[in-house]
């Protein structure tokens, strides 16, 4: 496994000329996220549930149509949802109509709402969640939550400002470079690795993982 450092150096070979430091991502600070509304979440991780698949741009370019057709992502409302309902948002072609998708709403509505019953806020429950073990956090929403699995439940914290790192295949191809995996890591075995080594270089560095997850995957693709 290489240092920090190591990574460091070898990304501003790697981009010479460029401004390095404009291109990593800032999470939000816990105060900062913590303040967030949940309803916007929901929002963004609805999105995220989206554009699993499609291109981003098509999700986007639609989703005032969804604020208007999801009551404006109260997850209260979205989780009383009746099977009617949802079905009727089959028949709205100003939606993307995917019935999986469609139903993942309620049930994401649901438990970003008892969370938020148990804890004051979902946006605050995220914001605690301690970073130096954030696979477990993706293990949660893949448990509890629909849709949310793969690289979905990161990709949905990266969007709201949370700290994480993501496993894009420059990441995946990587870590494998530096023999720290030999696949893409899916076992918690293999997460638990990766999310060491994470952890180590965020000693070193002092970095959020979003940075050096950036950092890492610039030593194999720009």
């Amino acid at each position: 496994m290489k240092s920090f450092k190591w990574i460091y150096e070898h990304v501003q070979t790697h981009l010479s000329g460029q401004d390095i430091e404009a291109l990593l991502p800032n999470p939000l600070t816990v105060a900062q996220l913590s303040e967030v509304p949940d309803d916007r979440l929901f929002s963004d991780m609805t999105r995220r549930v989206f554009r699993a698949g499609l291109k981003h741009s098509l999700v986007d370019s639609k989703w005032p149509e969804f604020e208007k057709a999801f009551f404006g992502f109260d997850p209260v409302k979205i989780s009383l949802m009746s099977d009617e309902q949802l079905e009727n948002l089959m028949q709205n072609d100003k939606l993307i109509r995917h019935w999986g998708k469609i139903k993942a709403a309620r049930v994401n509505a649901f438990m970003v709402s008892s969370i938020a019953e148990k804890e004051g806020s979902f946006a605050r429950f995220i914001a605690n969640w301690p970073s130096d073990d954030i696979i477990s956090l993706w293990a949660f929403l893949k448990k509890e939550g629909a849709q949310l699995g793969g690289n979905s439940g990161a990709s949905f914290l990266r969007m709201v400002g949370k700290d994480t790192f993501l496993l894009s295949d420059d990441v995946v191809a990587a870590l494998k470079a530096q023999g720290i995996v030999d696949k893409k890591p899916t076992a918690k075995r293999d997460l638990l690795i990766v999310q060491d080594a994470f952890n180590q270089w965020q000693q070193e560095s002092g970095r959020p993982l979003c940075q050096i997850s950036r950092l890492l995957s610039y030593t194999v693709g720009w």
